[in-house]
C-alpha cells in the first residue's frame, strides 16, 4: 500500500498537503501529495511499497492541524455497476495482501456541498456492506473499537478508496467531525466551536474533573456569549470580558460577571481560574502570546483559543506562531501539553489548547 487518504476542510487541502508533507519528510517516508482544490480530501503518494500503514502507524494524528481523518489506501475502485456496487469492492479487497480484519466500518464522502447528495446513499449502503463484509470475514461479526476501522470513502458516485485507519490513531468521529445541534437558547453559532473543541481535546472519561460545576472561567471577547454558555451551562461562573453586550439570559443566570474592559488588559481578582477562553478577533501572534502570558502567571490552568489565520500562507502563519508560543512557554520553565485543530465548525481559525501539565493526571 503506497496511498494515505486524509480528510480536511474544503478549500484547505493546500495546508493539510503541506502539513502531511513535513510529517513525512520528518519520517523519513519520501512521496508526494495529489490534491484538487476544494475536493475536501488529500492524497498522499509514498514511493516504497508499504510506507502508507507505516504513515498512519506512526505520524500522530492528534499532532496533525487540518487533517480530520487519515487511513491507508488499500485499492480503488472506480465505474462501479449501480446495480451491483458491492461485489467489485469484496473481489478488489480480496486481491490485495495486509489489509487487516476490521472491527467497524465507515463509508463516507469528503466534506464538500457537490458530496452532500452522496451521503444520504452512504448511510444507506452501509448495513448491505457491512454483512457482505462479514460473510467475507473482513469484518469482526460484533463492532470493536480495539481493531482496525474500515473506511470506504466514496469521491463520486461509483468511485471509492477502501483503506483502514487504527483506532489508536484516528479520529472518533464518522468522516472526523463530530455531530453536535445548536443549542435554541445560545446566544450565538460561536458556541458549537466551544462545544467541538470540548470533544476533540478533552477525553469524555475525564469531563466530569475537567469540565466540572463550580469551576471559574475567564471569557476574553465574550460578547454576545457564545463560549461563556458553554461553560455556564456546564455550572461553571464565568468573567466575561467584552465591551459589548451580553445576552440577557446569561447574566439572569446568576453565573457570570460582565466586566467591560480590554481583553489585553484584564487580570482576574482572584487566581482561581481552571479555563481560560478567547475568540477574539486579533492577530493571531498577540493573542498566543496573551494565551502565554496567563499561564505563566498562574491565572488559568487550562486556556482553548482561536487563531485567526491570514488569506495568505495561512499554514506557515500557523507554524510560526504556535512556534512562538511554546518558545516563550519553554523559556519561562512552563511545562504544558499543547494540541492544535482546524475543527469543523472553525473556518479562517484554528483552535488550540494548552493544558498545565502539573495538572495531567496520569494514566
Amino acid at each position: 500500500m503506497k496511498q494515505v487518504m486524509f480528510y480536511c476542510r474544503s478549500g484547505f487541502e493546500k495546508e493539510c498537503a503541506g502539513e502531511i508533507q513535513d510529517k513525512a519528510t520528518q519520517l523519513e517516508v519520501f512521496g508526494f501529495p495529489r490534491l484538487k482544490n476544494n475536493t475536501g480530501y488529500v492524497l498522499f503518494e509514498c514511493y516504497q511499497e508499504g510506507d502508507a500503514d507505516r504513515l498512519i502507524r506512526e505520524i500522530k494524528f492528534n499532532e496533525l492541524i487540518f487533517a480530520r481523518q487519515m487511513f491507508a489506501v488499500a485499492v480503488e475502485v472506480s465505474d462501479l455497476p449501480k446495480d451491483d456496487r458491492i461485489s467489485p469492492i469484496l473481489d478488489a479487497l480480496s486481491e490485495v495482501e495486509d489489509v487487516p480484519c476490521c472491527g467497524d466500518i465507515r463509508i463516507e464522502t469528503p466534506d464538500t456541498n457537490e458530496a452532500k447528495e452522496l451521503l444520504k446513499f452512504c448511510r444507506k449502503f452501509t448495513v448491505p456492506m457491512r454483512q457482505a463484509l462479514r460473510g467475507k470475514k473482513m469484518l469482526t461479526e460484533r463492532d470493536s473499537n480495539r481493531i482496525p476501522v474500515l473506511h470506504i470513502c466514496f469521491i463520486a458516485p461509483g468511485h471509492c478508496y477502501v483503506g483502514y485507519s487504527y483506532t489508536n490513531n484516528n479520529s472518533q468521529f464518522f468522516m472526523g467531525i463530530p455531530r453536535l445541534k445548536f443549542p435554541a437558547d445560545a446566544p450565538s453559532r460561536s458556541t458549537l466551536k466551544l462545544e467541538e473543541a470540548f470533544h476533540v481535546f478533552i477525553p469524555k472519561e475525564e469531563w466530569d474533573t475537567r469540565l466540572a460545576s463550580g469551576m471559574w472561567g475567564v471569557d476574553l471577547g465574550a460578547c454576545p456569549g457564545g463560549w461563556t454558555y458553554q461553560l455556564v451551562k456546564r455550572s461553571m461562573f464565568v468573567h466575561a470580558i467584552d465591551n459589548g453586550m451580553m445576552a440577557q439570559s446569561l447574566m439572569d443566570t446568576g453565573q457570570v460577571k460582565h466586566h467591560m474592559v480590554d481583553g489585553f488588559k484584564f487580570e482576574p481578582p482572584r487566581k482561581n481560574v481552571t479555563w481560560l477562553i478567547c475568540d477574539m478577533v486579533e492577530k493571531p501572534a498577540r493573542v498566543a502570546h496573551l494565551m502565554g502570558e496567563w499561564l505563566i502567571k498562574g491565572w488559568a490552568k487550562e486556556a482553548l483559543f482561536n487563531l485567526k489565520l491570514p488569506m495568505k500562507g495561512r499554514y506557515d502563519e500557523v507554524l510560526q506562531d504556535i512556534e512562538n508560543l511554546k518558545d516563550f512557554l519553554k523559556k519561562n520553565g512552563f511545562q504544558y501539553k499543547l494540541q492544535a485543530k482546524h475543527l469543523y465548525h472553525d473556518r479562517e481559525e484554528i483552535t488550540v489548547h494548552i493544558q498545565a501539565i502539573s495538572n495531567i493526571s496520569p494514566h
